[in-house]
C-alpha cells in the first residue's frame, strides 16, 4: 500500500495492520466530526467569522481525503467520532458561544497527528495553525464579553469564598446556629453591597478616564488653519508612539483630506477596544451574583441543619459550585478548564479551612 508523505510523493510500507486500520478509522471520524463542528459554529454566525469557520472545515475535509485514500478498501463501515468531538457538536449547534470556541481551541492542541507516522507534516502543521485561528477567534468572542458578565463570575466565586469562610470560622467558635446564621446573613448583605459599590465607583471611574482621554470635537475645525510647514498635527501621533517619520507622514495624509472628520474618527476607532459597561449594570451584577454564591453556605442553616452536618452540606455545596465558576474562569482565560476548577476549589477550602482554625482557637480563648 502507498501513502502520501509531506511533500505529496508517493512511499510504500509493509501492509497496515488491523490495530493501524482501527485508527485510521477512527481520525477519519473525528476528521468528519471536527468539519461538522466548524459547520454548525460558521451556522450560528455570519460575515467574516463565518468564512474562517468554513475555511477550517474545508481544512479538515482534505485531512478527511487523506485517511479516506490510505484506507482504501479497508474503509468500513463510517464510525462516529470520539465523545469529545460529538459534545463539541451537540454544543456547537446549540450554543456556538465563546465557551464552545475554547474548548475547539484545547481540542486542536491534542491532534496525534505529530506523532502519527500516517498523517502527513502538512497535516501536523495543519492542526497547530487552527489552533491558533480557533484562539484567535475566541479572543474575539472573549473581548466582547462585557465587564458586566466578567463581575457577575468573579462576583460569584467571591461570595462563595468568603462567605463560607465565615460560617465555618463562626461555626468553630461554638456559637449556636443562629449566630452562625445571623453571621451568614449580615456577611451576604454587608459583602454584596460592598462589592457592587466598588465595582459602580471602578466603572464609573474608567469610563471619566476613558472620556478625559477622548479627543476634543473641535480639534477637526482647528485642522485648516494649521501651518502645514510647521505640522503641528504630528506631534498628536508622535505622542501617542508613533516614530518620528511615520507621524510626519501621516499627519501629512489627514491634513490632506481636511473637513472628512478623519480625526475624530481615527480616535474613536483606536479606543473602541476600551469599551465598558455601565456603572450602573456592573453594580447590579456584582451586587446580584455576590449575594448568589454567598447564599449557598447559608442554605443548610436555613433549612435546619445543625452542627457537623450543616457544615459538611455548607462546603459540599460550596464545593459543587467552586468547580463550575473555575471551570468558566478557565474558559474565560483560555486554560485548561478541569484545572482551573481544581484550582478554585483548592483556594476555596483552603481558605475555609484556615479560617475554621482560627475560629477554633479564638473560640478556645474565649472560653
Amino acid at each position: 500500500m502507498s501513502t502520501s508523505t509531506a511533500d505529496g510523493s508517493a512511499a510504500h510500507h509493509e501492509p497496515p495492520s488491523q490495530r493501524e486500520l482501527r485508527r485510521w478509522r477512527g481520525y477519519l471520524a473525528d476528521e468528519r466530526a471536527e468539519a461538522a463542528v466548524y459547520r454548525d459554529l460558521a451556522g450560528r454566525r455570519s460575515g467574516e467569522e463565518r468564512d474562517i469557520l468554513l475555511a477550517l472545515a474545508e481544512a479538515e475535509k482534505r485531512h478527511e481525503s487523506h485517511w479516506i485514500a490510505l484506507l482504501g478498501d479497508d474503509i468500513g463501515k463510517p464510525q462516529r467520532g470520539d465523545l469529545r468531538t460529538r459534545l463539541l457538536g451537540w454544543l456547537a449547534r446549540r450554543f456556538g458561544s465563546v465557551f464552545v470556541l475554547a474548548l475547539v481551541q484545547r481540542a486542536e492542541s491534542r491532534s496525534p497527528y505529530a506523532t502519527e507516522r500516517a498523517a502527513t507534516e502538512r497535516m501536523a502543521a495543519d492542526e497547530q495553525i487552527h489552533e491558533e485561528v480557533v484562539r484567535g477567534l475566541a479572543a474575539r468572542g472573549r473581548n466582547r464579553l462585557s465587564g458586566t458578565f466578567r463581575a457577575a463570575v468573579f462576583g460569584a466565586n467571591d461570595g462563595l469564598v468568603s462567605n463560607l469562610a465565615l460560617v465555618i470560622g463562626m461555626s468553630a467558635t461554638g456559637v449556636g446556629n443562629g449566630v452562625v446564621l445571623a453571621a451568614g446573613l449580615a456577611g451576604l448583605l454587608a459583602g454584596a453591597l460592598s462589592m457592587g459599590a466598588g465595582e459602580y465607583v471602578s466603572v464609573r471611574s474608567q469610563r471619566e478616564l476613558l472620556e478625559a482621554s477622548s479627543p476634543n470635537p473641535a480639534a477637526d475645525d482647528a485642522l485648516p488653519h494649521l501651518d502645514v510647514d510647521a505640522n503641528e498635527l504630528a506631534l498628536v501621533y508622535r505622542a501617542r508612539g508613533m516614530e518620528v517619520e511615520e507621524a510626519e507622514a501621516h499627519a501629512a495624509d489627514v491634513l490632506a483630506r481636511v473637513g472628512a472628520g478623519t480625526y475624530q474618527r481615527e480616535a474613536r476607532t483606536a479606543m473602541e477596544h476600551e469599551a465598558i459597561g455601565t456603572g450602573l449594570g456592573a453594580a447590579l451584577s456584582s451586587f446580584c451574583f455576590f449575594a448568589s454564591g454567598a447564599v449557598i453556605p447559608v442554605l443548610p442553616y436555613l433549612f435546619g441543619l445543625q452542627g457537623v452536618a450543616a457544615l459538611l452540606v455548607a462546603a459540599l455545596l460550596v464545593g459543587v459550585a467552586l468547580l463550575g465558576t473555575g471551570a468558566v474562569v478557565g474558559l474565560l482565560s483560555g486554560g485548561p478548564p478541569f484545572r482551573r476548577a481544581l484550582r478554585q476549589l483548592a483556594i476555596g477550602y483552603g481558605a475555609a479551612a484556615a479560617t475554621y482554625v482560627l475560629g477554633l482557637l479564638f473560640g478556645a480563648n474565649v472560653g
